[in-house]
């Protein structure tokens, strides 16, 4: 009669453990949950609560991120402005076919790659017709069209380098922050002696924040650089014609007709 009444206390006893334990579990759980949602601890508190090397991973990025946009919004506003010039510099060209004309009134088209073109090769012109009376040396003429043409593209590609290193780097910035994460993590999982949410929490949220904010900066930089790119190559495009179009005028203005040169041709140019 004892043993089993005996038998049926520890039955009860070891019953209240287990569901005292499984309660303490789940205050627990509820509790970390209540704690990472709970507006005292949003976005910016993780950010602000994580480690010294976490922080600096941190500000690197940013410090990314803000150059890169800052980049983004000057390199669109020129090119937008370059190419609307080059297309009223063209027509304009095309509409007056004369070279002293183009030149008096290729200011008001900048800022204009193909007026950076255009007087280079007008300043070859010019020199050789006040020097000869004509345009003698075409090769000349054409090799300064194309300092024009690349003076002009390096302009253009001017801080695209730091667009790339963004979108290359960044990620693996963001990389090395996951890692101290995890480490972190880690860390906390020794000190607390067990596998609790609380022990690993800040540690994983300091390796997803780095992640997040890699490819925050490198997916962007990535887009632009690509766009802008493509625009460059429009452009350079563009201005390649145009070196032709100017060495056809020239030819036909300041050039060698049956030996028989027109008054204009044996003249001086304004340079």
């Amino acid at each position: 009669m004892i043993a089993p009444t005996l038998a049926l206390l520890l039955q009860a006893v070891d019953s209240a453990s287990a569901t005292e334990s499984a309660v303490e579990s789940a205050e627990a759980v509820e509790a970390a949950l209540s704690a990472a949602t709970s507006p005292e601890n949003g976005f910016l508190d993780l950010v602000l609560q994580g480690s010294l090397s976490a922080l600096l991973v941190l500000g690197i990025l940013a410090a990314f991120s803000v150059a890169s946009w800052a980049i983004v919004f000057s390199k669109s506003s020129l090119l937008k402005t370059s190419r609307k010039n080059d297309g009223n510099f063209l027509k304009t060209f095309r509409r007056v076919g004369q070279l002293a004309e183009l030149n008096a009134a290729s200011e008001q088209f900048r800022p204009a790659p193909l007026v950076t073109v255009f007087e280079f090769g007008y300043e070859e012109v010019a020199r050789q017709v006040n020097q000869l009376g004509k345009l003698k040396n075409g090769a000349a003429l054409e090799r300064c069209l194309q300092l024009g043409i690349n003076e002009e593209v390096a302009h253009l590609q001017k801080n695209m380098g730091w667009l790339a290193t963004t979108a290359s780097a960044t990620p693996f910035i963001g990389l090395f922050g996951t890692v101290l994460g995890v480490l972190e993590a880690f860390r906390g999982l020794g000190e607390a002696g067990g596998a609790t949410l609380r022990a690993v929490a800040p540690g994983i949220a300091e390796a997803l924040i780095a992640t997040a904010f890699g490819l925050f900066a490198a997916i962007p930089a990535l887009i632009f650089f690509n766009m802008f790119s493509q625009r460059i190559r429009e452009i350079r495009a563009r201005m390649q014609d145009f070196g032709l179009e100017f060495y056809n005028l020239a030819e036909r203005s300041y050039g060698e007709t049956d030996g028989v040169h027109e008054p204009e041709r044996a003249g001086r140019i304004d340079r």
